[in-house]
């Protein structure tokens, strides 16, 4: 692993700001894009990048629940019902992540996100909308105020065992790669269980706090994060998740689903190249 210097702390620190900004702007928290910068960009042990990017996941998660308090986006009930499987498969992966070598994890990094950017794909001219404003949204439905189109959107959630079952593998991926767990969520929510983009990445968000909080945990306990390279990235992920949050809603939902597709091919791209190495 390299060692502490000044340069080192200042890239770190724009690495998470670059992560916040992208990862608040789709609701992953910033892992999905942190992890590949510090293992494949800086030479970092994947199990050290993923244990720094878990504390980042914490830092976004809480900027972008605080920033979108109040705007319904957040699905407070859906969020609590999911999170109970979530937490039950982060628990499950940062338990068992010594037991896989480096390039398992890379390569199942890698295919975890070509599967999720075809899942995304495969709607991006689709919308999760009931146009009626006054229609029941069921026990964990929802509605808010759209500023891309100006009208009230309504949703109802189905699919709520594969919403759970994508739960439970998004808390065991997010412990073993440090990637928060919101690159499974956002696309299962929005594919599979009817949740327009932006409330799921909004209840996503705020689901991946306490999905990371188990991982850190344990990688902590094991030695796996230095706290001293945690921090300014931790630092720039909060400044980069301000940034995302004001972005994010001047894009279209067309838009967010293109970049979040182009950036886990790229992603999934990288990681296979460096797990044949």
């Amino acid at each position: 692993m390299p060692s502490v210097t000044l340069p080192l702390i200042l890239i770190i620190f724009g690495s998470g700001a670059l992560a916040g900004c992208i990862g608040s702007m789709l609701g992953l928290g910033g892992g999905v894009f942190l992890v590949p910068l510090l293992n494949l960009g800086l030479g970092f042990p994947l199990r050290t990048a993923a244990a720094i990017s878990l504390c980042t996941v914490i830092a976004t998660s809480s900027s972008v629940s605080a920033g979108q308090a109040g705007s319904q986006l957040i699905n407070l009930r859906l969020g609590m019902v999911l999170e109970v499987a979530t937490v039950a498969g982060s628990l499950l992966g940062g338990l068992t992540a010594h037991l896989f070598s480096e390039a398992s994890l890379q390569r199942l990094f890698g295919v975890v996100a070509v599967a999720t950017a075809l899942a995304v794909l495969s709607r991006i001219n689709r919308r999760n909308v009931i146009l009626d404003p006054s229609a029941d949204t069921g026990q964990l439905g929802g509605r808010f105020l759209d500023e891309e189109s100006g009208g009230t959107v309504t949703y109802r959630v189905t699919r709520l065992p594969a919403a759970l079952l994508a739960s439970f593998a998004a808390g065991n991926v997010s412990s073993l790669l440090g990637i928060g767990g919101g690159v499974l969520k956002v696309p299962a929510l929005n594919t599979w269980c009817g949740v327009p983009v932006r409330a799921a990445a909004a209840t996503s968000a705020f689901m991946i706090g306490v999905t990371a909080t188990g991982g850190a945990i344990i990688y902590y306990g094991r030695g796996d994060l230095p706290a001293l390279l945690a921090a300014p990235a931790v630092l720039g992920v909060q400044l980069g998740s301000w940034a995302g949050l004001k972005l994010g809603g001047r894009l279209s939902a067309k838009w967010l689903k293109v970049l979040l597709t182009v950036v886990l091919l790229l992603v999934a791209a990288l990681m296979f190249i460096r797990s044949g190495r």
